[in-house]
């Protein structure tokens, strides 16, 4: 009788997982996403497999959660020295890590799904001497692409090489960008790497509408995190400089919160163009799908310094029909090259430009809105999904112990 699955799951950062979970036992979308989310995918997977099931996640709302087959814990990270820095602080990282390992040993996992996160990687070399094994999920990439490591960094990516080279049994990711920085760190020595697409509900955009063909305002619309790192005062530029140069029939719609949403919002006003850079702030779906009805293209400016994930905002783009301005700096650019005008990172003058091309060459603006409509089907099949992949990579291991089995 071959051993059933049993599969702790670690949801780095504080994602809440029992509210996805609830909608998931309904047979529900998640109402905030518009992606088919990766913890759905994952209840889908464990369910098709019959696995038993352990999933951590650090978000700051207490609670565990036993459901059949499913145990959901939050376990906020409240590490000792959390308001300090140095070692108080590192001391309390490695002893919430360490509580993590203990609990996928306590509940006899045999394979463990890991998140993002490089301090304290090499802890889940630990994990195999129990008989666990690791697949790693790689959402962003290790380094900024155009800032590689260097010094007492690169010294600690050094340290995890054989982390990646020897005590993974897979890692999944999107990126090619990713899969490079993999190869540079092991040297090409690196466990089998599956790549996987992020997945949509085409229903989240068929009540979004073509681009008005009058194009006047020509709308740049732009969704993500209101920080500097995500090239939102570079657009503030932007919008300064079509001010002065007379183009007023260009307005910046900006979708999105964070820690730079008040400063932005001031230097607009004290900069006079807030009439043609409007920020709302964090935007519900509904909100959303209006915004996107009426942009015309969807640009990304993430800046250099960034650690970049797939950016989907360039899909959602993409799927909206809408072309996209953005830059190398997005892992996602070259699954939709045919719908972006790609331009040089951190070149406000370049964004620019190339804002003007799609508003003033008409023909160039249906090239890349026709090239839209040939990708998108790729991000609606779900045999390219997260899930799908996963389930590949356990059915593999399932297999090969019912393989050392019959050999014992």
């Amino acid at each position: 009788m071959s051993q059933k699955l049993r599969l702790f799951y670690y949801a780095l950062g504080p994602a809440n997982m029992i509210k996805p979970y609830s909608h998931w036992v309904k047979g529900e979308d998640d109402p905030s996403r518009t992606t088919i989310t990766y913890t759905a995918q994952f209840y889908d997977v464990c369910r098709a497999l019959d696995a038993e099931v352990y999933v951590l996640s650090s978000c700051s709302e207490k609670q565990l959660l036993h459901d059949g087959q499913f145990t959901i814990e939050h376990r906020p990270n409240l590490e000792l020295g959390k308001n300090l820095s140095g070692f108080l602080y590192s001391l309390g990282q490695l002893w919430y890590m360490l509580r993590i390992i203990a609990t996928a040993v306590r509940f006899r996992a045999n394979v463990a799904i890991v998140g993002q996160g490089t301090r304290y990687r090499t802890l889940y070399s630990l994990l195999p001497l129990f008989g666990i094994q690791v697949i790693w999920s790689l959402h962003c990439v290790l380094w900024p692409k155009y800032n590689p490591p260097k010094g007492i960094k690169l010294w600690r990516f050094r340290l995890t090489q054989n982390f990646f080279a020897k005590n993974c049994a897979a890692i999944l990711t999107h990126s090619d960008d990713i899969i490079e920085q993999i190869a540079q760190l092991t040297g090409e020595s690196h466990p089998p790497i599956v790549q996987f697409s992020p997945i949509y509900c085409r229903s989240q955009f068929d009540e979004i509408d073509e681009p008005d063909a009058i194009r006047s305002p020509f709308r740049v619309m732009f969704a993500g995190q209101i920080e500097r790192f995500k090239g939102v005062f570079d657009l503030l530029e932007i919008a300064k400089r079509f001010a002065d140069e007379g183009r007023q029939a260009i307005i910046f719609e900006l979708c999105g919160d964070g820690s730079a949403l008040e400063s932005l919002r001031l230097a607009a006003k004290e900069a006079g163009v807030e009439p043609s850079f409007v920020c709302y702030g964090y935007c519900q779906k509904q909100q959303m799908r209006e915004v996107y009805n009426r942009s015309h293209v969807v640009i990304v400016p993430t800046r250099t310094e960034f650690v970049e994930g797939f950016n989907k905002v360039v899909i959602e783009g993409v799927l909206s029909g809408r072309p996209v301005i953005t830059s190398a700096v997005c892992p996602s650019l070259p699954c939709v090259t045919e719908a972006v005008v790609e331009v040089p990172p951190d070149d406000p003058n370049a964004y620019g430009d190339a804002v003007l091309k799609l508003c003033d060459d008409c023909e160039f603006y249906e090239e890349k809105r026709r090239g839209c409509l040939g990708l998108q089907e790729q991000f609606y099949d779900i045999s390219r999904g997260w899930g799908t992949k996963l389930k590949s990579i356990l059915v593999a291991i399932q297999e090969s112990r019912e393989i050392g089995e019959i050999r014992e």
